[in-house]
């Protein structure tokens, strides 16, 4: 999802050689391979958009999880060093424990309260023991094209609940910042690629601007596609996952420009 999107916007730009490859083509845990590639390419500027987000999934996978999210990422910053490449790597809201009602900056203290969170705490750190020059932004709650999404989930649950005449259940005390891959990558390639950003290397929070609960979200996209869906809002509780969420898992952003809000965001999306 994310990887498509900076494609969109990097095929129609010029004065660039881009270099793309999907997981068949480049296995970013070949360390081998990998390798090999940045001797043939030596790129000066590597974005990388691969991870494992399967979040309740990782509480099983939890070696490979870590593979992906945090040694994968350990190897690109040790490959980016030796080149001197800039890496642009991405993060999640997850590294928190949710307990902050009021969102959490850009240097507020860490506290994953599940796998996938712990995995991509750990490609965190291991990005800054091996790399100086280096962009990392977290970010929140995506949805976009070519993946999926909340929205276009809650579009199918929503088309059959009004079928079925059924009421639909959907989690209204867990809160974030839902967050266009449009509106990511543009302000990524605006703040971090173009003009030779001289912006200082380091931790970024970069959502669309606004929080809502999961119910809120899911009431906007039908309110936008103007479908009679019975939504019924539950707890975290009632609606139990295999992996913890964080409660308030809100991105504070205190050192870029504001993006639009959320909500239309989602009405770009669904346009």
């Amino acid at each position: 999802m994310l990887g498509s999107c900076f494609m969109d916007f990097f095929v129609g730009m010029g004065g660039l050689e881009l270099h793309a490859f999907s997981h068949a083509e480049l296995d970013v845990c070949d360390y081998q391979k990998l390798a090999k590639k940045f001797v043939e390419i030596r790129p000066e500027l590597v974005i990388n958009c691969t991870a494992y987000t399967a979040v309740d999934e990782a509480e099983k996978n939890r070696d490979l999880a870590f593979r992906i999210n945090a040694g994968a990422v350990g190897e690109l910053a040790k490959l980016c060093k030796k080149i001197d490449a800039v890496l642009i790597h991405f993060s999640t809201d997850y590294v928190f424990d949710g307990r902050k009602a009021d969102g959490y900056k850009e240097d507020d203290l860490t506290g994953p309260i599940n796998v996938y969170g712990e995995s991509k705490l750990a490609g965190e750190k291991l990005l800054k023991e091996n790399l100086q020059k280096f962009y990392l932004i977290r970010t929140s709650w995506l949805f976009g094209k070519n993946g999926k999404n909340f929205v276009d989930t809650m579009l199918k649950f929503g088309e059959n609940a009004v079928k079925n005449n059924t009421e639909l259940k959907v989690v209204n005390d867990q809160i974030g910042s839902p967050t266009y891959t449009h509106d990511l990558v543009k302000a990524v390639i605006g703040n971090f690629v173009e003009n030779n950003s001289k912006l200082p290397f380091g931790i970024y929070h970069l959502t669309n601007s606004g929080i809502c609960s999961w119910y809120d979200f899911a009431k906007k996209i039908f309110e936008i596609k103007k479908m009679s869906v019975r939504i019924l809002p539950v707890t975290i509780d009632q609606f139990p996952r295999t992996a913890k969420r964080p409660s308030y898992s809100i991105l504070l952003n205190s050192k870029l420009p504001a993006s639009r809000p959320w909500s239309e965001a989602v009405e770009a999306y669904l346009a």
